[in-house]
């Protein structure tokens, strides 16, 4: 077979594994082998997500679950390689892409997070040296390099099966790994997302975090100094800031 000739039959048998009710089976391809390889496909899609998106799975119910599971392989264009990028593509999919059947409002907003948790358990990374005692105040800060600070539109951290949300709740939350491994997440409110984003910059101490705060904002910059020293105590509580800088 030739190189083109190759090419063509690789695409179209793709085709027919991922559509094989409208994509025709190549030429000389028998209909169980096929079969074989369409079940294989299919349910190593479905370990993936399974695996990244235990909570959407179960609200959505099985039946829904894996019909929408076929229409993403069926639909959603696979550039990456790596089975690792599955999930994040499904993520798009539910975001972006043309589904006809009828899905809750919050399932794109609760797969990203599921995603985000997934994540934030294999970001690799290498947490800084930093004094778990120490005033945060008046010495650079150590951030939790394994955080994600994601924004949503439905609280998804409290989506379950006894708590489905109506109407829309925008929800901003700190989705980091503790330094026992596990998975913690933490709501924030506006401006102290914001402070954590200030305290990412290098050398950054919490009295100029603050200060930087106070400037881009209308609260009057005494009230946030006062305010500061427990919340970034709190936060040094909940491991979302590691300490300071030795």
């Amino acid at each position: 077979m030739m190189h083109a000739d190759f090419q063509h039959f690789q695409r179209s048998f793709g085709h027919h594994l991922r559509d094989p009710h409208h994509a025709p089976r190549p030429a000389g391809v028998s209909s169980r082998g096929c079969a074989v390889y369409q079940e294989l496909v299919f349910n190593n899609l479905c370990g993936f997500l399974d695996a990244c998106f235990p909570v959407s799975r179960q609200l959505l119910g099985e039946v829904r679950w894996r019909r929408l599971n076929r229409t993403f392989l069926r639909d959603w264009p696979q550039h990456s390689p790596w089975f690792r990028d599955i999930p994040q593509a499904f993520t798009r999919y539910l975001a972006e892409g043309t589904i006809a059947q009828p899905l809750p409002r919050w399932l794109a907003d609760l797969a990203h997070y599921e995603w985000t948790e997934l994540v934030v358990d294999t970001l690799d990374c290498t947490a800084p040296p930093a004094a778990s005692e120490g005033d945060l105040m008046q010495r650079p800060v150590r951030v939790n390099p394994a955080m994600r600070l994601v924004r949503y539109d439905w609280p998804v951290h409290l989506i379950g099966e006894d708590y489905r949300p109506r109407r829309p709740q925008p929800t901003t939350l700190a989705v980091y790994r503790g330094r026992d491994l596990t998975i913690r997440f933490t709501e924030l409110n506006p401006l102290t997302l914001r402070l954590l984003t200030c305290l990412r910059q290098p050398g950054m101490t919490g009295q100029r975090a603050v200060e930087q705060l106070a400037a881009e904002s209308d609260y009057p910059a005494a009230q946030l100094l006062a305010h500061a020293p427990p919340l970034l105590d709190a936060l040094r509580d909940q491991e979302i800031l590691l300490g300071v800088q030795p």
